[in-house]
């Protein structure tokens, strides 16, 4: 990943990881005084609209270090990282989808469950991405921002064959 990459993850995680902390702990371990109210907190509305605006950044962040970071150390067979990465990969589709979901579902059991969904799923994402890149980055043997053609660490026996394949093809060979 290069520099403006790495920063605009960690910028976005941690903006959506604060507004979500803040906003859990204003709605379900503070109580309003007041018994008819529907907020418990003044701020409760704001840190809410400010999760909501950041949480896309996020989404948008990600998308831009799939190829070059995520899809290059899967596919590259990468070993440093590769149990948190893969974690908090596969919790990055539901967390993103039951953050969508809570804005449009209005029955109350699913949104429950969609709410503690989200919760669970976006704890899981954020500290398998605090131990992805603090833990890991310091024993880490090789820096991220290698090219592609200097990590590839191996050719899968389905892409040699393909190579011969093309090669062998009239035409094709090289002179």
């Amino acid at each position: 990943m290069n520099r403006f990459e790495r920063w605009s993850v960690w910028t976005t995680a941690i903006a959506t990881a604060v507004t979500g902390i803040v906003y859990f702990w204003l709605k379900y371990m503070i109580s309003s005084e007041d018994p008819w109210s529907v907020i418990n907190h003044p701020l409760q509305p704001w840190v809410l609209k400010a999760h909501i605006i950041v949480a896309p950044a996020l989404v948008f962040a990600l998308g831009l270090i799939t190829m070059r970071h995520v899809w290059k150390h899967f596919r590259t067979g990468q070993r440093w990282g590769r149990r948190s990465g893969i974690i908090t990969g596969l919790v990055t589709a539901p967390m993103i989808l039951t953050g969508y979901l809570i804005q449009a579902i209005t029955h109350l059991g699913w949104l429950k469950a969609l709410a503690l969904s989200h919760i669970a799923f976006g704890l899981v994402f954020a500290v398998g991405l605090l131990i992805h890149q603090l833990f890991l980055r310091r024993s880490s043997p090789a820096p991220d921002d290698l090219p592609i053609a200097a990590t590839r660490a191996r050719v899968t026996h389905s892409e040699s064959e393909e190579r011969s394949a093309v090669h062998a093809m009239p035409g094709t060979q090289r002179r």
